[in-house]
């Protein structure tokens, strides 16, 4: 919350612009969205919800006035150039949300944006793991959780939403290998007195083919981000290979054309590794962003690994407007 107070004072004072003088930066700020609207009451992964309508409108608005809004297929004559501030709207996962209420905000605003989209939650809409955790926690009986030998100490149920709990499981979840995280759902499931999810649950969440094709004809990207969203680095070259080659293949046979970008599920440093690099490589991918914060420079420049800032509800008019303006600092 540093971050907030700081850039308050910023632009309380006026000192932001003369700070933005003084430490001049060149280079792409990619901004990463989840989901758009309102999580109150949503029994799923509210950590998800980057914006609310309103939110978004005006972060938009001042993208607009202040920088030069690129799309993926711009990057290689931008990184040529060498020079200039350029922002990226970006969108992970493949929300229905990210249809029916981003889309007509970027449509009124005249912006472009990439949607990264998980092509097994497209073709099989199903409650995915993230929310599924938060779900079993939300529904459940009173803590605490007993995870042995998951986790060591029980999950307390911090009330009235659980959230904390939530979030310990969906850490303990991405560090673990990618052949043992179905029994850990099962464990939750176990502890929590729910069981799985039942079918239905979550079909309504996605977007569908149509909405896609739409949305890029109106000029919106569509890239890859697997088809079942796993940690990459945490399975086998083999798994690696299936989910970075099935997905582009649902893409280009979907959307008329290969995809030439993608964005790393959970998209930390550990999230992939050496062999997720050269597999994008292999299926045809010219980028390829993160997801740990910060920026990109055109001197230390990464095609496989462009840096996004995650956009958060905390992320209120002040603190926006100093990523982008002080993206050194604040990003």
């Amino acid at each position: 919350m540093k971050k907030d107070v700081a850039s308050k004072w910023l632009d309380r004072t006026g000192m932001r612009q003369l700070a933005r003088r003084m430490l001049p930066w060149s280079g792409l700020v990619a901004l990463n969205y989840h989901r758009i609207g309102d999580a109150a009451a949503s029994p799923y992964d509210r950590g998800l919800w980057s914006a609310s309508a309103e939110a978004f409108s005006e972060q938009l608005r001042f993208l607009k006035r202040e920088m030069d809004v690129i799309s993926p297929a711009d990057l290689p004559e931008v990184v040529k150039g060498g020079r200039g501030r350029y922002a990226m709207v970006t969108f992970d996962d493949g929300y229905r949300d990210n249809y029916e209420v981003a889309f007509p905000i970027l449509t009124r605003e005249s912006l472009p944006a990439t949607f990264f989209v998980s092509t097994g939650y497209i073709d099989t809409p199903s409650l995915p793991w993230w929310d599924e955790i938060a779900w079993m926690v939300r529904t459940g009986a009173t803590g605490p959780l007993r995870l042995d030998p998951w986790i060591e100490k029980p999950v307390a149920f911090d009330e009235p939403d659980r959230e904390g709990a939530i979030r310990t499981l969906l850490r303990t979840y991405k560090a673990i290998a990618s052949q043992r995280t179905e029994a850990f759902l099962e464990a939750i499931a176990a502890a929590a007195g729910t069981g799985r999810a039942p079918a239905g649950e979550g079909r309504a969440l996605w977007m569908n083919w149509d909405m896609l094709r739409e949305m890029k004809a109106a000029g919106m990207t569509i890239g890859g981000h697997t088809v079942t969203h796993p940690v990459l680095s945490r399975m086998t070259d083999e798994g690696q290979r299936s989910e970075i080659q099935t997905c582009a293949g649902r893409l280009a046979e979907e959307l008329g054309e290969p995809t030439r970008c993608f964005s790393y599920p959970v998209g930390s440093l550990a999230a992939f590794d050496g062999t997720t690099r050269e597999l994008l490589r292999k299926a045809g991918m010219d980028c390829a962003f993160s997801y740990y914060g910060g920026y990109r420079t055109f001197d230390d420049w990464d095609d496989l690994d462009i840096r996004r800032v995650a956009i958060e509800p905390e992320i209120g008019g002040c603190w926006f407007r100093s990523i982008l303006s002080l993206p050194r600092i604040f990003a």
